[in-house]
């Protein structure tokens, strides 16, 4: 694979030291349930056990519905971060390996401060290293290489915000496949649709992505194409990862299609 793609111009202070930790939108966003994954060390599937053993009827808002309005992003072991702020035991942190229109430094949010360790001076933001050679198959019916990542992770329940292998919301999914082929792109779908160049509806390939809004409102979902009409995607909260043709409501909300930089 070629070199991946420059990234903001940002030094890192901090790299996540744990397997993953959730960035909330201020430190007073967590609810008691979930303390497994704000603890020193997160229990993330404690915490995805708890959300899941709420009902989908609990007015209570403990579970993953619950997340909407709460969590921003995740963060993954050694990705690396700029403190900007610190309150109590959390800190403000940019994350430079998701792109943003909130911050030019990358993905903003809160996280324990517990969850990172410091690096050795300020260390210059380079883009992850890619990971698919080994995962992308052979052959002339080989698929692309990041249908093949997002296949991988089909039936795997829907999570908001998430970006690992633990949960996916739509636009994780598209972070984390890309971050596989070493590659650095925008964080959320809307953002996503502005990064990536636009493709005509009627001339997408496998590998580029659709793009979902309702009238009137901004992007709010995206899917991998597997081919004309079909995608991968994770599915909303109460959902799982799943490729299947375009449902009507999907063809009703198709706005654009785009493609991403690959290696």
């Amino acid at each position: 694979m070629s070199s991946p793609v420059a990234v903001s111009p940002v030094t890192s202070t901090h790299v996540v030291r744990v397997p993953v930790t959730t960035v909330w939108s201020s430190p007073e966003s967590p609810r008691l349930v979930d303390a497994p994954v704000v603890a020193d060390d997160p229990d993330v599937e404690g915490w995805l056990a708890a959300l899941d053993a709420r009902t989908a009827d609990d007015e209570s808002g403990d579970g993953r519905l619950g997340l909407h309005g709460r969590v921003e992003t995740q963060l993954l072991e050694g990705e690396p971060v700029c403190v900007t702020d610190t309150s109590g035991s959390w800190s403000r942190v940019v994350a430079p390996w998701q792109l943003s229109p909130k911050d030019d430094r990358g993905y903003p949010g809160w996280v324990p401060s517990a969850h990172l360790t410091p690096v050795a001076g300020s260390t210059p933001v380079t883009a992850p290293t890619a990971e698919l050679d080994d995962a992308v198959p052979d052959g002339e019916d080989a698929a692309h290489p990041a249908v093949a990542e997002a296949r991988r992770h089909i039936g795997l329940p829907y999570l908001w915000s998430g970006v690992s292998p633990f949960g996916f919301d739509c636009s994780g999914l598209v972070l984390h496949t890309w971050r596989r082929m070493g590659v650095v792109v925008a964080r959320d779908a809307y953002a996503q649709a502005d990064f990536a160049a636009a493709v005509e509806l009627d001339a997408v390939r496998p590998g580029d992505l659709y793009f979902f809004a309702r009238p009137g409102r901004r992007i709010h979902h995206v899917g991998i194409v597997v081919r004309p009409g079909r995608m991968v995607h994770a599915s909303e909260t109460g959902g799982v990862l799943v490729e299947e043709d375009l449902p009507a409501d999907r063809v009703a909300t198709l706005v654009a299609a785009g493609r991403l930089p690959m290696p």
